[in-house]
């Protein structure tokens, strides 16, 4: 096969043609894909033919896959498999990495379209290397510093007074385990060397300040994240599957399709324990994830970039 890997944006996305991915992956191919992916953070297949089962194969050559979600319950039947529904809830409609509450968050994130709106719905995915790399270098330095408490166990979607029954039982259940975390704020991708910030929205206190401090820093920092020239646009058409780098990107749903039907099939790759600029990694406070996920092998670091 001769794969072709064309640029989205300057800063984040790649369109991947002339590789069948419902078939098993040769080690050159894999190769190629992991490296577009260090390269370009998310992947877009356009017309592929594949059902739970195999974009659980295809998923699996980079990796273990986790199971659907820590407190969550997966497609009937299909434990690995997590709908993103519009059905559920718009949880997702906020800017976060996914899973970042757990000691090893998923390494990467697979979507897959089954029912597409006939307007909105599109993804946003944004380059936290980017947004790194964006910072100026005394805020860069201070960033390298800090550390950042990760939790689901906090409001998110919308305030208490507008939550209906549905939605506390959603809530209930997402928070059904409680998670608190510590991440390094800026993490240092174990195959690449780059540099992202760490955050996002389950990323709650920095540690040893208070919690109004910890947010006007985390908004400071969020705000180079999702700066236009750092985010894909992804518009959903059917038969789509992209891949991002969950370690080094955020995402986020748009919910600007007036409650019409939207489903998508997630599946994940067990990650890494994160690790910061000094080689400190991340430590659990409260919840055992095991699970949901494997603790992928360490790998050796390359110099920071």
């Amino acid at each position: 096969m001769s794969i072709e890997i064309s640029k989205i944006t300057a800063s984040i996305g790649a369109r991947v043609s002339g590789v069948d991915i419902s078939q098993p992956l040769d080690e050159e191919t894999y190769d190629a894909l992991r490296e577009a992916l260090n390269t370009h953070k998310a992947l877009v297949f356009d017309d592929v033919n594949l059902d739970d089962e195999t974009q659980q194969a295809f998923v699996r050559h980079f990796g273990d896959v986790t199971a659907a979600h820590p407190t969550v319950s997966s497609v009937a039947g299909v434990p690995n498999v997590l709908p993103v529904d519009s059905e559920r809830g718009r949880a997702a409609n906020h800017w976060h990495t996914d899973v970042t509450f757990v000691l090893n968050p998923p390494q990467a994130t697979s979507l897959r379209s089954i029912t597409i709106p006939p307007y909105g719905g599109e993804t946003l995915i944004a380059s936290s290397a980017a947004a790194y790399r964006g910072l100026p270098e005394t805020l860069r330095q201070f960033a390298d510093t800090l550390w950042a408490e990760h939790t689901n166990d906090y409001d998110y979607a919308v305030p208490d007074e507008e939550i209906d029954d549905e939605q506390a039982t959603q809530r209930a259940q997402f928070t059904s385990i409680k998670y608190r975390t510590v991440h390094p704020v800026v993490r240092v991708h174990p195959l690449t060397g780059e540099r992202g910030l760490f955050i996002g929205g389950f990323a709650q206190r920095i540690v040893g300040l208070s919690p109004g401090e910890s947010r006007k820093i985390l908004d400071l920092l969020q705000a180079y994240v999702t700066r236009p020239e750092n985010v894909l646009r992804h518009r959903w058409s059917e038969n789509q599957l992209v891949v991002f780098d969950n370690r080094i990107t955020q995402h986020y749903a748009i919910d600007n399709y007036d409650g019409l039907p939207r489903r998508l099939h997630r599946v994940t790759v067990a990650g890494d324990v994160p690790v910061g600029v000094e080689g400190k990694e991340s430590y659990s406070i409260e919840g055992d994830a095991s699970h949901y996920t494997s603790v992928a092998a360490p790998v050796a670091t390359p110099a920071a970039a």
